[in-house]
């Protein structure tokens, strides 16, 4: 049995991963942090939980941390890099889900962040946890960074293309949308229900902190000699709980010779257990994926035009998230990779 300790679990993603670790075959919380809520039952703070985790939030000690054979931090930005270097070096393995490692430029990373990276030394052996890209170095890592929710979503529709250089990587625009939860568990004005009910908005319309992760992944998937992915991001707020739709355009480089995209996404993605291509004309639904670890896709080429369009829908919290955490700790610890995350998703 794999003994887990989550740092910071009472926002959302903590939640979410008590939520699917609890029901693990192979996994066991033995640990959660927060210092505002130390000496309080889980259960309390999150009924569902009750009758599936017996635990009380401690004090964060990295010695007792230390003791366990992976560690998740779902912890706000800033916050893993200050504890990491003395919780590596106990010998435990880390899943952040937190953006403190996950690009590799840091000076990039205090522009989008507002903050001096405190741990600059261990971001290059950082892994990005996008399995379908870095399956293979996630095995071995001992820090994940676990990826965003609007990454995810978009990096996996644009892939396929990318991969086989088929499009101009210089113009790629993502519109997403996102539920609620995606802006944390704190109390803001701009998330009560009365402000984004019956209502839809974009914001970070001039640059979004996740726009540097996003085009340093898309880049990761390009063979050698393309030119860089550059991408115009625009997220949107939902007036919804959880759950993400992107749609991604892209500009076929040669449209007459373009293979077929339907099964080319279905090749592409054949052997992941978490990505579902859907059949040609299909338009997924954030509602078909809530609560479950897929992202599912459709692609179409509209009017047989030169632009591309991929629709691609996941929970934030799970796939964008705590699910993708779960996953990543299953493939490091050599586990089926599907183990705690085979769920039905919620419908309605």
């Amino acid at each position: 049995m794999i003994k887990v300790g989550i740092v910071g679990g009472t926002g959302y993603t903590g939640v979410e991963l008590l939520r699917l670790l609890a029901k693990h075959p192979q996994a066991e919380v033995n640990v959660i942090t927060s210092r505002a809520e130390a000496g309080i039952p889980v259960s309390d703070l999150y009924p569902n939980l009750r009758g599936h985790v017996d635990l009380a939030f401690t004090e964060p000690d990295v010695e007792l941390l230390g003791k366990c054979d992976v560690v998740f931090f779902a912890t706000p930005h800033g916050v893993a890099q200050n504890l990491m270097p003395a919780l590596l070096a106990t010998g435990t393995r880390v899943i952040d889900l937190s953006a403190d490692f996950r690009i590799r430029d840091t000076d990039l990373w205090a522009h989008w962040y507002d903050q001096t990276h405190g741990c600059p030394e261990l971001v290059s052996e950082a892994v990005y946890g996008l399995p379908e890209l870095n399956r293979e170095a996630i095995k071995s890592a001992r820090l994940v960074a676990c990826p965003g929710c609007y990454p995810t979503a978009a990096q996996l529709a644009l892939m396929p293309l990318l991969h086989n250089a088929l499009v101009d990587p210089e113009h790629l625009i993502i519109n997403a949308a996102s539920g609620a939860t995606g802006a944390g568990r704190q109390a803001k004005v701009g998330m009560l229900l009365t402000e984004i009910s019956d209502s839809f908005k974009a914001y970070g319309a001039s640059g979004h902190r996740h726009l540097p992760e996003i085009e340093q992944a898309l880049r990761d998937m390009q063979p050698a000699d393309s030119a860089k992915a550059q991408v115009t991001f625009i997220p949107h707020l939902l007036p919804m709980v959880r759950g993400i739709h992107a749609t991604c355009y892209a500009r076929a480089l040669a449209p007459e010779t373009l293979p077929d995209l339907q099964a080319l996404f279905e090749q592409h993605y054949a052997d992941e257990p978490f990505v579902d291509v859907m059949p040609a004309g299909s338009h997924p639904e954030t509602r078909s994926v809530k609560g479950s670890n897929v992202c599912r896709i459709s692609v179409c080429q509209p009017q047989g035009r030169d632009t591309i369009v991929v629709l691609s829908v996941i929970d934030n919290l799970t796939r964008g998230a705590s699910g993708q955490a779960v996953q990543n700790m299953n493939i490091m610890f050599g586990l089926d990779e599907t183990a705690g995350l085979d769920v039905v998703a919620l419908l309605p």
